[in-house]
């Protein structure tokens, strides 16, 4: 095997926000073996370089869903920004329509002031239209957006349009479903944007030439390294444009159905090591 890349969420992280010690020593044993390992995320990268801190890990970062490259000592290599258009006429409309959203710039992950109001606002919609309903693991997932690193805090849109920022990535979010989806049909057919999800209750926006498949191809290339030799793991949607592009693909045992549809090979969950299962089953091939 020539490259792995991986994904975060839902799959080098477990539920506990944490990447295990097992998934660990497979990443460094597939580097001892020449394997360039490679994370592929929909995160910011300065919010990896912040996860791996206090870890013995080193490598390349596909953040923002492919949309920014950066190297293993941090600096860096590609990066394609949004339109400033685009940037100005999605922002405005999710604020218009009361969405929690995340830009994501060279620094900093801009979102509203009144973030987690917006969120509790939801929250308070569903529990008072089913008062016995269970809203624990809503709760986690609103937690698990806040423990992210890099936040600066807006009042509004315009502050991040008039800073005249490189926006790499937008991420909507919003428990409600049709909400969700209005979200998707307001911005599916635009030619200039990549439109993904990476969890139930978000959808993502980056330039059309951004996606972690993309990324994965343009790397390789780079490495000199084999696509057809190289693999990737992931869980969620926004990992289907890596998974169509490498030579081999593992789905977390947690992974949405049309993610382990599409994968050579099913691995055990994010709880499991799933991740140290798959690599260990790559290094052999």
């Amino acid at each position: 095997m020539d490259m792995i890349a991986i994904d975060l969420d839902g799959t080098l992280l477990n539920s506990e926000n944490k990447i295990s010690p097992d998934n660990i020593q497979a990443i460094h044993r597939a580097k001892e073996e020449g394997v360039e390992v490679v994370i592929a995320t929909g995160r910011a990268a300065f919010d990896v370089r912040n996860l791996f801190s206090s870890l013995d890990l080193q490598t390349w970062v596909i953040a923002a869903n492919g949309a920014t490259i950066h190297r293993p000592d941090g600096t860096l290599f590609s990066s394609i920004p949004m339109e400033k258009e685009d940037v100005t006429e999605i922002l405005g409309w999710l604020e218009e329509e009361a969405f929690y959203y995340e830009a994501i710039d060279d620094e900093a992950i801009l979102t509203p002031q009144n973030g987690r109001e917006l969120m509790s606002i939801e929250l308070d919609r569903i529990r008072s239209a089913n008062p016995k309903a269970d809203l624990t693991s809503l709760e986690k997932a609103a937690e698990k957006q806040f423990s992210q690193s890099g936040f600066l805090h807006v009042d509004s849109y315009k502050e991040i349009v008039d800073s005249k920022r490189n926006v790499h990535n937008i991420l909507a979010f919003s428990f409600e479903e049709g909400k969700l989806q209005k979200g998707w049909d307001r911005f599916i057919d635009y030619p200039d944007l990549t439109l993904v999800s990476s969890a139930n209750h978000n959808f993502e926006l980056e330039h059309r030439l951004a996606s972690k498949g993309n990324a994965v191809m343009k790397l390789a290339e780079e490495l000199n390294r084999s696509i057809k030799r190289t693999a990737v793991i992931g869980d969620s949607l926004n990992d289907l444009s890596m998974i169509k592009v490498a030579g081999y693909s593992a789905a977390m045992g947690n992974a949405k159905d049309e993610v382990k549809e599409s994968c050579h090979f099913n691995t055990k969950t994010n709880d499991e090591n799933g991740v140290a299962h798959a690599i260990d089953y790559f290094l052999t091939l």
